[in-house]
């Protein structure tokens, strides 16, 4: 699927990634709909996290290529670096700056790269953290917050840039069990508003947690299980293991409400 200059938010193709004589994504192909959101879950070491930086360039793919709302990001060239700039990240650990006070950390890109005032920036940052619920957090460190609320000061510090596309590497995977459900209450909210997300998790169990008539599934999965697996051919990919010598197919899953996953 793609919008209306014809281009899908991301596109994969033949992307290949090596860790010296490590093969740990092999051939990639995989392209995702402006406005899809999408979860790719399978076990540490099947290459997710490999695979979702080379979405954003903090990976560089050994070959294939990598497209950005038809812009190719593989070349460092001045389109790719435009292209970056629709696209954000949630890390997994958080990587707010522990000097810098949470309205700081969100108001630092726009500022420095998006050509905004700092009363611009500190006005916009005030929203997305309201919208995060944690407005009455912006004077504080990193380092005096929950787990949950550094999280979702991060994904305030994405969306300050504005982003139409976000990427989430394990977002709940370091927090703990009370607290992963303020996070996914956030993540469900932004999927009602139409951005393209990409969410990678190993926590297979958390499926049943997750707003699944928001969120299509991919799976990354062993060759070597037992049964039949059911591919999608247009959405099939494989990859190595980085720390692992089993091999890996990801493959899209049904979601419970299709229509809701891929709004038209």
């Amino acid at each position: 699927m793609t919008d209306a200059s014809g281009h899908a938010a991301v596109s994969l193709r033949q992307v290949d990634k090596y860790y010296g004589a490590y093969h740990a994504l092999r051939s990639i192909d995989l392209e995702i709909a402006p406005r899809e959101r999408i979860v790719i879950c399978g076990p540490s070491g099947s290459g997710k996290s490999t695979l979702i930086r080379c979405m954003n360039r903090l990976e560089v793919p050994d070959s294939g290529a990598v497209l950005i709302e038809g812009a190719k990001i593989t070349d460092a060239s001045r389109e790719a670096v435009a292209a970056l700039r629709a696209v954000g990240m949630v890390f997994q650990q958080f990587n707010l700056f522990p000097h810098k006070t949470v309205l700081e950390n969100c108001t630092l890109a726009p500022v420095l790269l998006g050509g905004l005032s700092l009363p611009e920036a500190e006005a916009r940052a005030i929203s997305y953290l309201d919208k995060v619920r944690i407005g009455d957090q912006a004077g504080k460190y990193p380092g005096q917050l929950s787990g949950g609320q550094q999280q979702r000061a991060a994904i305030a510090r994405a969306l300050a840039m504005e982003p139409r596309i976000l990427l989430f590497d394990e977002p709940t995977s370091a927090l703990d069990p009370e607290m992963i459900k303020e996070v996914l209450d956030v993540m469900t909210a932004l999927a009602g508003e139409g951005r393209t997300m990409v969410c990678v998790t190993h926590e297979m169990g958390s499926r049943a947690r997750w707003p699944i008539a928001f969120f299509s599934w991919i799976r990354a999965r062993s060759s070597k299980t037992q049964g039949r697996p059911i591919f999608s051919p247009r959405r099939k990919a494989s990859a190595h293991g980085p720390f692992s010598n089993r091999y890996f197919r990801i493959e899209r899953l049904k979601s419970v409400a299709p229509k809701l996953c891929r709004p038209t």
